[in-house]
């Protein structure tokens, strides 16, 4: 799950982080209100959508007056904003963050991921921080250091300063590197992060430190700890699909293809998207209903499915183990018969009760290709799929 920025400074500042002082805005009014309330002489409209790239796309604008505040925050509220990882559709506008500007000598990059193949906490740091940090990381790789923190012995106040030193602070900002370090790992592990990404943060011209743009992502799988976290989230910014999915307790993510998927077990999932493309096909989505589906949880899956208007042909892959394969195909033909199935359907079982679950499918009256192969299945779908097209 992600928040916008002004929440994540807000998470950030309760662990002890140095931001500026902002508010965020709903309104034009609103946004007019935070700048008079926050004072002058420099202030900062920003865009709060879920994506990077705002600076470049036209959605950070320094202002130097009430007025030029008051017409930023016109022109970007409920305008759409393009930027390299909203894609083409772009992000509509909902709110804006109104934050105090500041003197900037300096722009450093930091962020904290996990490490997949330690398994620990990493550091990723550059000196080169700002709105080109992408073209740093590909074209001067050397100037990003990185280092793992070992979580049996935790963090220690020697990897604050091994990473001010990397980034070349003295002083007064070296000080406050040691105290910030510690507190991103504190809220990173505290609160079940995946990512804290800062960038930049800045050096002052009277030589401190202030988190001037932060994201946070956090682990969906342990929201449940975090009610507090879990209320940040901002609906608008999901797609409508994922966020129904996950009222019904369904791992599903869009795609761009024409194939619908539907699969017990994620392994098993990216196994049968990986053969509808080794056939010439595209899989329209992710969607795993777990190994102890319900039959309406099945057919909310497939109602799911089918909602894509792209999706021209289904493929449903049930392997029976937990899951009875019989259930699966009771809730497949219930939700077919609600929403009056016309696309195309290649259905293979396989594991506890496939006889039964075969027949119900046989005996539903329905255009339901059944398949006991995998590999033949996943042809016969992409055939349908492009005859269907």
């Amino acid at each position: 799950m992600n928040i916008h920025e002004y929440q994540a400074k807000d998470v950030l500042k309760k662990y002890g982080a140095p931001v500026s002082a902002g508010k965020v805005a709903f309104t034009v009014a609103e946004a007019t209100k935070a700048a008079q309330d926050l004072g002058g002489p420099l202030w900062v409209v920003k865009a709060q959508i879920h994506a990077g790239g705002r600076g470049k796309a036209g959605g950070v604008v320094l202002c130097r007056s009430i007025d030029d505040v008051t017409t930023v925050a016109t022109r970007l509220m409920g305008s759409t904003l393009v930027t390299h990882q909203t894609g083409a559709k772009g992000q509509m506008i909902r709110r804006l963050y109104i934050e105090s500007g500041c003197d900037i000598e300096r722009e450093l990059y930091v962020s904290l991921v996990l490490d997949r193949n330690t398994g620990r906490v990493a550091i990723i740091a550059s000196q080169a921080g700002g709105m080109d940090i992408e073209e740093v990381a590909e074209k001067t790789p050397e100037k990003i250091v990185q280092f793992s923190i070992d979580p049996a012995a935790g963090y220690q106040a020697f990897h604050g300063r091994k990473l001010a030193y990397a980034l070349g602070l003295e002083g007064e900002a070296n000080k406050q590197m040691v105290k910030l370090t510690e507190s991103l790992v504190k809220a990173y592990i505290e609160l079940d992060c995946t990512q804290i990404e800062i960038n930049p943060l800045v050096v002052t011209k009277q030589g401190t430190l202030i988190v001037l743009d932060a994201k946070v992502g956090f682990d969906d799988n342990a929201l449940f700890r975090h009610p507090e976290i879990e209320a940040l989230r901002d609906l608008d910014e999901e797609d409508p699909a994922e966020t129904e999915a996950h009222k019904h307790e369904l791992n599903y993510v869009k795609l761009d293809g024409t194939i619908g998927c539907m699969v017990n077990g994620a392994g098993l999932a990216m196994a049968t998207m990986d053969i509808i493309k080794l056939h010439g096909g595209e899989p329209a989505n992710f969607l795993d209903v777990g190994g102890g589906a319900t039959k309406e949880r099945v057919a909310e899956a497939f109602k799911l499915i089918l909602a894509d208007k792209n999706v021209n042909a289904v493929l449903v892959n049930i392997f029976g183990g937990i899951m009875r394969c019989d259930v699966i195909a009771e809730g497949i033909v219930a939700a077919a018969k609600e929403i009056q199935l016309t696309v195309p359907m290649v259905v293979r079982l396989r594991g506890t009760n496939m006889d039964q679950g075969r027949k119900i499918l046989d005996e539903s009256g329905l255009k339901i290709i059944s398949e006991g192969d995998l590999t033949q299945a996943a042809a016969q779908v992409v055939v349908a799929s492009k005859e269907a097209a």
